[in-house]
């Protein structure tokens, strides 16, 4: 019989945090999960760990090589057998009621695609909350996700049809790939909030994709110009989305100009200016 719910979790070189990711998932309430877990090329010994710790519980898929979080949870999507997706990053947690709480909640609203729950933020073993802007919206919430990204994957969950109507992760973004399917999603869906801090996020390490990846506005910018080029957006929706591109750019731009990055500067005006012109 196919699970009710799969969890995928992808991890490169996090063999310690993702024992403790993969016990998170197990020890839920809910009984029926299907645990995915993608080793995007580990070189620290994470698959044999994973092996010893957990044998038939898990389903291992190995990569060769390191290709990114979004290839990684595309391939894992691809593997499950769920009616439910549930995402888990390597170094996040889930509480025991998580699965359990969130598939009643969806189950309860059967027009909904997408939930998230809230969470708790852990930065350097230290709590901490959030700041006002990075509170979780609810509902129809394009307007929210265009400034940052205020979805979570660790505590999403979606009905499996959710991918044939929005797409896969981008495997072209190296980072920032979560606010491009977000925003993709929001335009269209909403997305709501079941408002209990299931999922304990951890921050402030040394490999988190915000420290370990430059300059991650760029990755928005293409992702807004992806938006505006490939989506039917509202012409209020486009207005916010033009607007958010042109104050991210400038932004960008003068950090670039600031490095002596004048060539990526350049580069990214004549983008802008083809597409604003095209646009008219």
């Amino acid at each position: 019989m196919k699970p009710q719910v799969s969890a995928i979790i992808p991890t490169f070189n996090r063999g310690a945090k993702v024992i403790k990711a993969v016990r998170s998932v197990i020890t839920q309430t809910l009984p029926d999960i299907e645990i995915i877990i993608v080793d995007d090329g580990s070189t620290d010994g994470s698959a044999a760990r994973l092996v010893r710790e957990f044998g038939g519980r898990i389903k291992l898929l190995r990569l060769p090589r390191n290709h990114g979080v979004s290839y990684a949870r595309n391939r894992g999507f691809e593997l499950s057998r769920g009616a439910f997706i549930a995402f888990l990053d390597s170094d996040d947690l889930w509480l025991p009621e998580k699965t359990c709480r969130q598939l009643s909640f969806m189950r309860a609203r059967p027009e909904l695609l997408i939930s998230q729950t809230d969470e708790t933020w852990v930065r350097n073993g230290k709590r901490v909350n959030p700041c006002r802007h990075h509170l979780k919206p609810s509902g129809s919430i394009f307007s929210e996700c265009l400034p940052l990204c205020v979805v979570s994957p660790s505590a999403v969950m979606m009905r499996r049809q959710f991918f044939a109507a929005v797409g896969l992760f981008d495997e072209e973004l190296p980072a920032c790939e979560d606010y491009d399917l977000w925003l993709r999603t929001a335009c269209c869906y909403p997305i709501e909030l079941f408002p209990e801090k299931l999922v304990t996020k951890f921050g402030g390490h040394p490999d988190q994709l915000s420290r370990t990846t430059a300059a991650l506005d760029r990755y928005r910018i293409k992702s807004l110009l992806k938006l505006l080029k490939n989506q039917q957006l509202t012409p209020s929706q486009k207005e916010q989305t033009r607007a958010i591109l042109q104050k991210k750019s400038k932004i960008y731009l003068n950090g670039c100009r600031k490095r002596g990055r004048l060539q990526e500067a350049a580069a990214l005006e004549n983008i802008l200016a083809e597409f604003f012109i095209s646009e008219e």
